[in-house]
């Protein structure tokens, strides 16, 4: 743990390697990176790097494989704070869906981010050659439609006819907010495959203007004041992970590189920015401590005085893997945590979601033993004869659960619509099912549901095993608070993504 004496030039130091150790494992996403490699990148002593990896996979940042560190989806909460605080995204995000299902194109809405634009908004439309922009991306100013117009905001359109990539077209008009000030760009992209840049061109500019004007009237409607401060709730988040963190890591812990962080956080908890009086309260972090940390990102060009003693977070803030992480499946982000329910437990575990009657499985992880319970990804069972399935089908309606049919799969399925409602009931009540060879004879499994961050159960997470390995009790003792931690941590990715649950 770093001492409260440690000079003001140290602590901004501090938070300036974290942020170098990230675009570092953010450069190459795809990659797992090592504490040698992330040192060669960022010029840093290895010792140095080993705090800040320490510190950023206790805070949820990074993810730790053995050697390998991997982004994690948490990070994402970097790049919401923008996108909450700036505004447009959850703003314009509407206007652009609509227009591109009266398009039947792809819509994207950019800022501009030094020499290139950075995209707030994809709406894409499903195609064999479809665009693979996603949000977080950025492209050169002067290679793209939206970077044309807003090089350029008073021409009536830019367009882009194959400048970025062979067979790629596009068309973009800028928007305005309500003092006339640019503020992004809405472009409609296309492929050469379905028009010509003339007909894109001819084919969208109607709606797309008009859509412009719907964009700009609802940024004018907006006040121009800051949206009231919000709870202090990043204070108490930020006690307990310092409290658990210097238990746990003692001088491996980076506390002035979390505190940091969690100013980064906080700016972008309002609309409009803060100032540092209030980012202290929102942070519980003396003033000092803010102001160290605002200037390091302002000199890195991650935030920015907005009037009125505020400041507001860029759009660079992005590239902290936004991109990629925003880009992982429902089965990418829960798999890490099944690899790991299933080293601790040493039993097969699964991730399903309610499809109809059935559950789906979307993730699994196979413990190796003689005698294993054989699934895969993509398996369907009847939902009413599986842990996975009771735990989700406790969430729905009365009479959404008529169409259930139950029939006898064993000799121990319950094949009593009112036993089962019973068992749904109780199910819902414990927060947990447990069925004992309903299914197959011999295949003993329990499960908790996953929920969304509006605590919408949306998946399941079960371990299963072979009787002869684990009574009922002990799946209770033993195994369901490790699922329960397991389900827990799933949440916690979740909540900072939008990965679809397909089912």
């Amino acid at each position: 743990m770093e001492q409260a004496s440690e000079r003001p030039a140290e602590a901004a130091g501090t938070l300036e390697r974290g942020l170098a150790v990230l675009r570092a494992v953010a450069a190459d996403p795809a990659r797992p990176a090592r504490a040698t490699d992330l040192a060669r990148a960022t010029g840093l002593a290895r010792s140095t790097v080993d705090r800040v990896v320490s510190t950023l996979v206790h805070l949820g940042y990074l993810r730790a494989d053995g050697r390998d560190v991997r982004l994690a989806p948490r990070l994402m909460e970097l790049g919401e704070a923008y996108l909450a605080g700036d505004g447009l995204r959850d703003a314009l995000a509407p206007p652009a869906v609509r227009l591109a299902e009266e398009l039947d194109e792809s819509v994207s809405l950019a800022v501009r981010d030094g020499d290139g634009v950075r995209f707030v908004v994809q709406v894409t439309r499903r195609r064999t050659m479809s665009v693979s922009f996603r949000v977080g991306d950025v492209l050169p100013v002067d290679r793209c439609a939206a970077g044309l117009a807003l090089l350029d905001p008073d021409a009536p359109w830019a367009e882009d006819d194959q400048l970025i990539e062979p067979g790629l077209i596009a068309v973009a008009v800028p928007v305005r907010d309500g003092s006339g000030a640019v503020v992004c760009a809405i472009s409609v992209v296309s492929h050469t495959s379905r028009h010509t840049a003339a007909g894109l061109r001819d084919h969208c500019l109607p709606a797309l203007r008009r859509t412009v004007e719907q964009m700009e009237a609802i940024l004018a409607g907006r006040s121009p004041l800051p949206l009231p401060l919000p709870p202090a709730r990043l204070e108490a988040e930020r006690g307990a992970v310092d409290g658990a963190a210097k238990r746990e890591l003692g001088m491996g812990f980076l506390q002035s590189l979390a505190r940091g962080l969690a100013v980064l956080v906080a700016l972008g908890s309002a609309r409009g920015g803060l100032t540092l009086a209030d980012c202290a309260k929102v942070t519980g972090l003396p003033r000092a401590t803010v102001r160290r940390a605002v200037q390091t990102l302002e000199r890195l060009g991650y935030a920015t005085a907005a009037g009125g003693g505020r400041f507001t977070l860029l759009p660079r803030v992005l590239e902290f893997g936004y991109a990629h992480l925003s880009g992982l499946t429902f089965g990418e982000i829960v798999q890490p945590h099944l690899a790991d329910l299933v080293a601790r437990v040493r039993e097969s575990a699964s991730v399903a979601v309610l499809s109809g009657d059935d559950v789906v499985y979307v993730a699994r992880v196979q413990t190796v033993s003689l005698m294993s319970v054989n699934l895969t990804v993509g398996t369907r069972l009847p939902a009413y004869a599986t842990s996975m399935g009771r735990v989700l089908l406790a969430e729905l309606p009365e009479e959404r659960l008529a169409s259930i049919v139950p029939r006898r799969l064993s000799a121990r399925t319950v094949a009593s619509r009112s036993e089962l409602r019973a068992l749904l009931r109780r199910a819902a009540a414990d927060g947990y099912a447990l069925v004992d060879q309903e299914l197959e004879e011999g295949v003993r499994s329990i499960a908790v549901p996953v929920r969304d961050r509006t605590g919408r159960a949306v998946a399941a997470v079960n371990v299963a095993t072979h009787a002869g390995r684990a009574t009922p009790a002990a799946l209770m003792n033993d195994v369901l608070p490790a699922l329960r931690e397991t389900a827990a941590r799933m949440e916690a990715d979740l909540a900072y993504t939008r990965a679809a649950v397909d089912g």
